[in-house]
């Protein structure tokens, strides 16, 4: 999608589609007049009407009056323009990238004026349309082969103001570049896992560090029983896919210091193991790799913006499997860190891969960490499904991550971890901790347990099993994955980059 910058000029303007937004008071707008004016004197009194709609997210189409210029207006309500946030500006901007794709625009000019108001510039309108339109308009092709016709895609935005170019186009390609990395990361999660295999998550990665000049390293099978990662081999031995663990380093700084760990859970499918999962709850379970998806995204993104900040990402990935060498219940295996840990339940066993993944990333020198998984079912009882659990053992590091939370819209709520769950994640007669203390607090013990291998490193935890797919279509894009988290990890480590945060 290429974007351009001209001054608002109705009556020559060369556009398939023009979209104009439309607050509770369109008259106060800086140079309504002038597009009233190219488009129907009658335009106030079918505002007036309700023929043209002022309601968020409505979208009008009418045909051009007059022929040489745009051929049609798409108006978008936008209630009360003092109301207008980033976030609002984002969902409009994805509900008006839905239409584009399903009426096959190829074309856009968009006026900016009418989105801004004393708090959003219209740099700010330009990056909310370059990311929610991208985001909206997102589909995942698939694997049908019944259907000859192409989706059209969206060529070209031409954005109608007069501010800074310079400005303008910077906000659209940081905008672009969030809004491709999550539908890269959607992408993953959507994919069949007899397809994205470990195998080949790697093999994305290996693409990713080449496109972005990281550093890159992917530890196979041999190389994990040689360093002793035996938590994510254990979760491996059912399969007859290699597990991988995959290790990109971007050096934002000369030195290798303040490094900031993002460690994803990347279980490509996940049958249960021997406590194996209904045939219903097994369903979907392809997604299991969220967590390293959105890794994967924000690392897209860190790649492209460059950020003044040293980052580690590492990714464990396998599937779980059944077979006669698969673990269960009652084993005991021996981690990459030395702990010990009863095998209690092997479907928790995200929290066995990330468990070396955080240990071996906290080896590689992470001063920060924050681990991303569809972990557990417990956090959906609890929040629903569209909000992400947290857990942290850091306030500041925690208040840093969700003013980032905060800026990208996506809903984090972070859950206590006491003394008392920790004494159930320890409680063993004959390991140094059990992978499944119980139902209750379900949660805050699977993310508890990750935080055993954190130590005292600043650590967050984010449970995305709610978050990661939806079950139909929403305000920023359509039924399946939904790129959670990508965001707000690479807004995080930006944030980081310009506070200088320290330990």
């Amino acid at each position: 999608m290429k974007a351009s910058f001209i001054e608002p000029e109705f009556s020559n303007l060369k556009s398939e589609v023009l979209v104009i937004g439309v607050p509770e008071h369109p008259e106060n707008v800086e140079g309504w007049d002038n597009f009233a004016s190219s488009f129907s004197p009658r335009l106030m009194d079918w505002i007036k009407s309700g023929d043209i709609q002022s309601e968020f997210k409505k979208i009008v189409k009418m045909p051009a009056l007059h022929t040489g210029a745009y051929e049609r207006v798409y108006f978008i309500g936008l209630g009360n323009a003092k109301r207008l946030t980033e976030d609002r500006l984002r969902q409009v901007f994805a509900s008006l990238g839905k239409e584009l794709k399903a009426s096959k625009t190829s074309s856009v000019s968009i006026w900016t004026a009418p989105f801004t108001n004393d708090a959003l510039a219209c740099d700010d309108v330009v990056f909310a349309a370059a990311e929610g339109i991208g985001m909206g308009s997102y589909k995942f092709e698939g694997y049908r082969t019944d259907s000859n016709e192409r989706d059209v895609a969206l060529e070209s935005v031409t954005f109608l103001s007069g501010a800074d170019e310079e400005e303008l186009r910077a906000a659209f390609e940081v905008g672009s570049t969030y809004s491709y990395a999550v539908n890269e990361a959607r992408n993953l999660v959507n994919m069949p896992p007899n397809i994205l295999t470990a195998t080949k998550m790697a093999d994305y990665a290996k693409e990713l560090a080449e496109k972005h000049d990281f550093e890159i390293e992917i530890l196979g099978k041999k190389e994990m029983e040689e360093l002793g990662m035996g938590a994510i081999l254990a979760v491996n031995k059912g399969s007859v896919e290699e597990p991988r663990l995959i290790v990109l380093k971007y050096a934002g700084t000369e030195q290798w210091e303040d490094v900031v760990g993002l460690v994803g859970k990347g279980v490509t499918y996940d049958t249960g193991g021997y406590s194996l999962k209904p045939r219903e709850g097994m369903v979907g379970m392809k997604g299991d790799m969220g967590g390293a998806a959105a890794v994967l995204g924000a690392m897209n993104i860190i790649g492209e913006l460059r950020p003044s900040k040293n980052v580690i990402a590492v990714i464990g990935s396998t599937d779980n499997m059944i077979s006669g060498e698969a673990f269960k219940p009652d084993d005991v295996i021996t981690s990459l860190s030395g702990k010990t840990i009863e095998v209690l339940n092997t479907d928790a066993e995200g929290r066995l891969v990330l468990a070396d993944a955080v240990t071996y990333a906290k080896q590689s020198g992470a001063n920060y960490l924050i681990d991303v998984a569809t972990l557990t079912g417990g956090v959906i009882v609890a929040l629903g499904n569209d909000k992400t659990g947290a857990l942290t053992n850091n306030e500041q590091f925690f208040e840093e991550f969700m003013q980032a939370s905060m800026e990208t819209g996506e809903f984090v709520w972070r859950l206590p971890l006491t003394e008392n769950d920790k004494k159930r994640i320890r409680k063993s007669e004959v390991a140094d901790l059990n992978n499944s203390p119980g139902r209750d607090g379900h949660m805050i013990f699977g993310g508890g347990f990750v935080g055993e291998f954190a130590g005292d490193t600043p650590w967050i935890h984010l449970d995305i099993a709610g978050t990661s797919d939806a079950s139909a279509a929403h305000d920023l894009g359509p039924k399946g994955a939904t790129g959670v988290m990508v965001r707000t990890l690479a807004t995080v480590v930006e944030r980081m980059a310009d506070a200088g945060l320290s330990e």
